[in-house]
Parts: C-alpha cells; sequence; structure tokens
C-alpha cells in the first residue's frame, strides 16, 4: 500500500486480541480458497470466528486455508461444492452447522468473468456466469437465511457485488447483470429478513488484483489505466475487502442493512 498504512482489520499483534469483532460467530464463505474469499476468511478468523469456506475444486488451496486459520489457533473447515449447482447450497450449510452448532455470516464471494465480446458470446459463457454469479448467490443465501432463521438469533448477509453492478464493461454483458442482481438481492432479502433479525448488505468492489482479472490486466497498459483512474492511485488487494466485510458481518454495523459499500479506490466518483 502506497501510503504505508497497516490494515487494522488483519493485524496479528495485541491490539487485535483488544478488538476481536466477530468472536464466537460462525462465518461461511463461498469461494473461499483464494483471493478475496481467502484473505476474508483468514482476516474473520484473526477476528474470533469459526470459518466454513466452500470451493470448487482446488483441494490443495482450499486446505491450505484451513492450515492457516490453524495455525494462529482458529477453526475451519473446508468444503467442495459447485455454487452453481442448488443442493450445493443446504449442503455447505449443513456442513458448517454440524461441524460449529450454528451459522451467524454468510458471505456470498464465489463468482466468475471470462471476459468476453457481446456479439458473439458463447451460450455457454453466459449460462455458467449466470448460474455462478447470481444463481449460486441466491440459493447460497437462502439456504444460510433459513438456518438463522430456524435459530432463531438473527444474523449477517454479506454479498460481493461490484462496481459492475453500476457501471458497464465492454466485454463482460454478462458479468455486470449478475452483479446487479446480488445488489438487488441484498436489497431486497434486507427486507425479506429483517423481521428476523437478519441484516443483508453488499459490497462493490473496484478493480481488485485476483485472478479472475489477471489475463486482462496483462494486457499493455491495462494496469496503468487502470490505475490512473483511481484517485488512491493503486490497484485493490483482497485484503482491501476484509475491512468492509467484517464491519457488515460485526455488531458495529447493528443498523446498517440493505446497504451497498464501495470498495473501489473511488474510481466510480472519478468521472474525468
Amino acid at each position: 500500500m502506497k501510503s504505508g498504512k497497516v490494515n487494522p482489520f488483519i493485524l496479528t499483534s495485541a491490539a487485535e486480541e483488544r478488538d476481536m469483532l466477530l468472536e464466537g460467530k460462525t462465518l461461511l464463505i463461498t469461494g473461499g480458497s483464494a483471493g478475496i474469499g481467502r484473505a476474508v476468511a483468514i482476516g474473520a478468523a484473526r477476528h474470533g470466528a469459526r470459518i466454513a469456506i466452500n470451493y470448487l475444486n482446488e483441494d490443495g488451496a482450499a486446505q491450505n486455508v484451513v492450515a492457516a486459520i490453524e495455525a494462529t489457533g482458529g477453526q475451519a473447515i473446508a468444503c467442495q461444492g459447485d455454487v452453481a449447482d442448488p443442493d450445493a447450497a443446504p449442503r455447505f450449510v449443513d456442513a458448517a452447522i454440524e461441524a460449529f452448532g450454528g451459522v451467524d455470516i454468510f458471505v456470498s464471494n464465489a463468482g466468475i468473468c471470462p471476459f468476453h465480446g457481446f456479439l458473439d458470446m458463447p451460450r455457454d459463457t453466459f449460462e455458467r456466469t449466470m448460474r455462478v454469479n447470481l444463481h449460486g448467490a441466491y440459493y447460497m443465501a437462502q439456504a444460510a437465511a433459513n438456518a438463522m432463521v430456524a435459530q432463531g438469533k438473527g444474523g449477517a448477509i454479506i454479498a460481493v457485488s461490484s462496481i459492475s453492478a453500476l457501471v458497464g464493461g465492454e466485454f463482460q454483458s454478462h458479468y455486470t447483470p449478475t452483479k446487479a442482481g446480488v445488489l438487488s438481492l441484498m436489497q431486497s432479502t434486507a427486507i425479506a429478513l429483517g423481521r428476523h433479525g437478519i441484516r443483508c448488505n453488499a459490497v462493490l468492489p473496484g478493480t481488485i488484483a485476483t485472478d479472475i482479472n489477471r489475463d486482462d490486466l496483462s494486457v499493455p497498459g491495462k494496469r496503468e489505466y487502470m490505475e490512473r483512474r483511481i484517485p488512491l492511485g493503486r490497484l485493490g488487494q483482497p485484503e482491501d475487502l476484509v475491512g468492509p466485510i467484517i464491519f457488515l458481518a460485526s455488531d458495529m454495523a447493528a443498523y446498517v442493512t440493505g446497504a451497498s459499500l464501495l470498495v473501489d479506490g473511488g474510481m466510480f466518483v472519478n468521472l474525468q
């Protein structure tokens, strides 16, 4: 980070021990083996949460996340499953309940973005993106919400939407509608679940350097162009999502629901 400041949500010092914002809670996150999901899983564990991660097929990467959490005294499990399969959602939630006794926080993070033009978009690419990003978020959030309602003690659901919910992208005509849908999903579920004490919010990352956009950012001049558009002068890192998500998951956000939080370094407001 150019400022040289330390992100207080990923500390490992004594200061962290005074601010265990998720102590005693169980957090489930999809797409938890890499990128934003990995950073949030480890960051939430450092704030006292028990962690269940869902992943598609990266067994080694998923076990590395579990090992990293256990190495610091935390508890974690990894559950393989394709979020595009509606039946994967109750299996994931049930596994977390069996391991940890309940569900307090659910983070919908799994997503794909195979960049492609609009006019010749392959049908399979469009359908797969919809099933993973939007249908997967829906069924996973629904399964987690049903568990929270049954428990009767409320909870928090956070969806990783995107700045792409608010702006278009030439090679993202299949992706941007899913992220707009995820944002809308959190707004509607905030209304549907408020009576149960379940808060639903969305974070909207800007350009975060992860595997999902590695090829796009490798295009000559693309990274430099994106950095020039960001007032803070750098691309985001997965760890930049840890603080916002932990805040929304914690009691510090007890009166926050139906909200959307941009985490983009100021990109969205930089129109000139």
